[in-house]
Parts: structure tokens; sequence; C-alpha cells
């Protein structure tokens, strides 16, 4: 398999409650819900960087598509990171989370590889880290 993820899809358990958080809360730019004349279509897309989008989904639906049960979520199964060019990036944008509703997990602070990092929960309980790595090339 040639890696190429395109599309990173979240279940979630109020599609509107996310839609907010997302992009009211921090920002992202979408078209808001489409495909609600569909059963189980219902969906938010968020355009993260050419070529890849963020997909908020209802549970039931990705559970009904995927031809699972939908089960209790699990913080732990799988976190997102945003990687910014600065320690005072990663205090800010820890901020703008938490005031769009996120839980702060973890509090911004040096980390043990020499980077500085925080970790904050989205309403549905998915885990971003927000990180500064002195190692990486800095982001655009």
């Amino acid at each position: 398999m040639k890696p190429r993820v395109t599309l990173i899809t979240l279940g979630v358990d109020d599609l509107e409650r996310s839609l907010h958080f997302y992009r009211d809360g921090l920002g992202l730019a979408t078209d808001g819900i489409v495909g609600s004349g569909f059963e189980h279509g219902a969906v938010v897309f968020f355009e993260l960087q050419a070529g890849l989008r963020l997909a908020l989904w209802p549970r039931a639906s990705l559970a009904h598509d995927a031809g699972v049960r939908s089960g209790a979520p699990d913080a732990t199964g799988f976190a997102l990171a945003h990687n910014v060019a600065s320690k005072a990036e990663v205090d800010a944008v820890m901020r703008e989370a938490q005031a769009a509703g996120a839980h702060i997990t973890k509090p911004a602070q040096d980390t043990f590889w020499g980077g500085y990092a925080g970790y904050f929960a989205d309403p549905d309980d998915h885990l971003w880290e927000v990180a500064w790595n002195p190692d990486w090339a800095q982001p655009e």
C-alpha cells in the first residue's frame, strides 16, 4: 500500500456541537453540514491542507457504513497532532481550544524529548496534541 491519507474521519455524538467546536471555536473553514438528505449521510468536511480533509460524522452513521457495532468512545484509541512553530504558538492554540470548549487533558509543558507540548480533548473526547518540536522543520 502506498500511504496516501486524504481524509481523517472522527465519529461524533452530536454533529451540530462538533461543527460549532471546530468551525466557530477553532476557526476551521467549512460549508457546514452536507448530505442531510440521505439516511446516514449528514457529515461536515474541513480542508486542513492541500489534499487532506477532516470529516465529522455521527458515530451511528460511521458504524453503519463500516458494518460494525457502535461502541463506547475511547479517547486512547488514537490522537491527532498539530505541530506549530514555537512554544508561544502551542500556548495560543491550547488557549483557543479551551475557549472553544475543549477539555485540557495535559497542559503544555516541556517534554522529555526536548520539545514543548500539551493535549486537549474535543467535545467527543478525541485527543489532539499541540506540539513544538525543535528538531523538525517549521510548519508553514
